[in-house]
């Protein structure tokens, strides 16, 4: 929250979405960017260091099942969406073949745990997004 919308009367302030995009070129080469990004946000919402790393974790590992795929000399982006308890990121790149990555693999049970709940769909532009969602762990839980 910022100064400005912390002025703002209550029913302003839930319409203003906080949302931080970065785009990068599809290369493993730029993915440390993301990384940074994904640990300075989260530490905003106050996550834990733990959920912090897994956060990074899962956004590099999103990354990597994308890069494979991912047309050469495009962009990757990275959306950030920030609410109360919750991170929403959702990653973005045009592919070659335009397929899902799969969900019966290592790699995705790998995410699914980092993360918490994780999707993925393909755009009729054979752009693939995965989506990752973390809330904010509740102090004292397990």
């Amino acid at each position: 929250m910022t100064e400005e919308t912390a002025a703002m009367p209550a029913s302003t302030q839930l319409s203003v979405r906080d949302v931080v995009t970065v785009k990068l070129p599809a290369a493993s080469a730029y993915l440390s960017v993301l990384r940074t990004a994904t640990a300075g946000l989260a530490a905003r919402l106050d996550f834990t260091l733990d959920e912090i790393e897994d956060l990074r974790i899962a956004v590099d590992e999103a990354c990597a099942m994308l890069l494979a795929q991912a047309v050469p000399g495009t962009d990757l982006t990275c959306e950030f969406e920030l609410t109360g308890d919750a991170v929403r990121i959702s990653v973005a790149v045009l592919t070659v073949d335009g397929q899902e990555p799969s969900r019966d693999t290592f790699a995705w049970t790998v995410l699914s745990s980092l993360a918490g709940e994780v999707d993925a769909q393909v755009g009729s532009d054979d752009r693939v997004t995965v989506t990752l969602q973390k809330r904010r762990g509740v102090a004292g839980a397990p």
